[in-house]
């Protein structure tokens, strides 16, 4: 991730507003004159403060991160109570009650990977460094174990979490990441 910059109250407040509107309606349906309009800036406003669309798309995903990795580690670490088998479980607990509150129509990364398939593109990192960040996360959580393995165990572990996240915003699979928990669960006991 980047450095967060100091923002304006109306760069902090376009940013509230694409924070909305790119999720709910995805970021190619929200154009430059909408955002503007929504933040009550102008458009040269926008580009004062941002550079580009692409620039706003960037910093949107990348506050998206610092929340959506606070609220896991805040699930997670709950102040060291459990032990380290039950942390990593709580990962999948920590991504049922972010679905519940924040994730009604899927991942936002997962969504603008769809969106952005240029691989060159300012935002692509933030993408990247948000699955890496879980994926590292994982591993960090499953070494604390002792389990057989731990990058092979963190990896489908990985798995069964970014497949919950899919399952779980389609509605595909009722219970989708309790399920996938209970499968996390069995993963651990057979490595332990």
């Amino acid at each position: 991730m980047t450095e967060q910059p100091a923002l304006t109250p109306a760069a902090e407040r376009v940013l509230e507003v694409v924070e909305k509107l790119f999720y709910d309606n995805g970021i190619h349906a929200v154009g430059v004159d909408m955002i503007a309009a929504e933040a009550g800036v102008t458009k040269k406003t926008l580009y004062d403060r941002f550079g580009s669309k692409d620039a706003i798309v960037r910093l949107y995903l990348e506050r998206r991160d610092v929340r959506w990795r606070a609220h896991v580690t805040g699930v997670v670490e709950q102040s060291g109570r459990f032990g380290p088998r039950r942390r990593v479980l709580l990962m999948f607990d920590a991504l049922e009650s972010w679905m519940a509150a924040e994730n009604p129509r899927g991942c936002a990364f997962v969504n603008a990977l769809a969106e952005l398939p240029d691989p060159d593109h300012p935002a692509r990192p933030a993408i990247a460094g948000e699955k890496q960040w879980v994926l590292d996360y994982l591993r960090q959580l499953v070494r604390d174990t002792g389990a057989r393995n731990p990058r092979k165990l963190a990896a489908s572990l990985f798995m069964l979490f970014e497949g919950a996240t899919v399952a779980a915003s389609l509605d595909v699979v009722a219970g989708a990441v309790a399920g996938a928990r209970d499968a996390a669960r069995q993963l651990l006991d057979a490595a332990l």
